[in-house]
């Protein structure tokens, strides 16, 4: 205990003199105005593949995940409104029906505590590219498909097939539902369905039904920002389609890795632990 203690002074003490000549050199901003800032390095171009394509992931000898923690919509009312703010459409402009609105507000006076993914569900839709820890797209011309590899939740990937085949007619309803795409210049653009109702669609607590449609694009606008924006369409939840997103960004030097989120997780119990007597208020909401 006492050579730790020794280490720890001399670790202060260290950090303590390195830091008084920067301070000192340091001349106070003008009064009314802010210390100005060096501006951050501009973003490398978009790179591409040698066939001309997009390349949505890492560079050939390089690697890199994507990461974000956008919202759809402004929301006073969210459990945490200052990261709603930078949203590009109110919650007031989107065309909730009644019920999915009363839905929204009472997840949102609950703190979100009966989302499925923290309980290590998947999250289709927008939801699956806010998971912590980030995600990967891995392209695979040689077998038409891009793969989404998520690192948090569940552990799991989506597929998206880029031969051209249609939805099949009978789809059994699923978690990341089925998606066909294809490039429309610099954009991967996507169209899913067949999701189930055992999700969260967004971190906006919008709720949405079996007959929700998505169309997805994907815009590598340079380097480190990746575009996202989707248009929702669920007559189920909403009276007509709208559309929203929010852009992601390239973390440099990091890989997809083994997470396990069924193993020893507590985080519902000691996070969302419901007071006793406490039910969801959310149930029988939906019709």
């Amino acid at each position: 205990m006492q050579k730790r203690l020794i280490v720890l002074s001399a670790t202060l003490a260290t950090l303590m003199l390195s830091g008084a000549p920067s301070i000192a050199q340091e001349a106070p901003a003008p009064a009314g105005q802010a210390a100005a800032r060096p501006a951050p390095p501009p973003s490398k171009p978009t790179p591409h593949w040698a066939d001309g394509r997009v390349n949505l992931g890492a560079p050939v000898g390089q690697t890199g995940i994507w990461a974000g923690d956008g919202r759809l919509a402004v929301n006073p009312k969210s459990y945490e409104p200052n990261s709603t703010r930078n949203a590009p459409i109110h919650i007031d402009a989107i065309p909730l029906q009644p019920w999915a609105r009363a839905l929204t507000n009472a997840r949102h006076a609950e703190v979100l505590r009966f989302e499925p993914h923290a309980r290590c569900k998947p999250s289709g839709g927008p939801r699956e590219f806010v998971t912590p820890y980030g995600f990967e797209i891995v392209d695979l011309p040689d077998i038409q498909r891009v793969l989404v590899l998520d690192i948090g939740g569940p552990h799991s990937f989506r597929e998206i097939y880029m031969d051209g085949r249609p939805h099949p007619k009978d789809l059994k309803p699923s978690y990341y539902g089925h998606s066909v795409g294809h490039w429309q210049g610099e954009t991967l653009v996507i169209d899913a369905v067949g999701f189930n109702e055992k999700f969260w669609m967004s971190r906006d607590g919008l709720p949405h039904t079996d007959q929700l449609h998505l169309i997805e694009k994907f815009t590598r606008t340079d380097f480190n920002t990746l575009k996202y924006e989707v248009t929702i369409d669920d007559p189920g939840a909403y009276t007509a389609p709208w559309t929203s997103g929010f852009s992601l960004r390239w973390s440099q030097d990091i890989e997809v890795f083994e997470y396990v989120c069924q193993g020893n997780n507590f985080f519902p119990e000691s996070v969302f632990a419901l007071p006793q007597g406490h039910k969801d208020p959310t149930v029988g909401i939906a019709p």
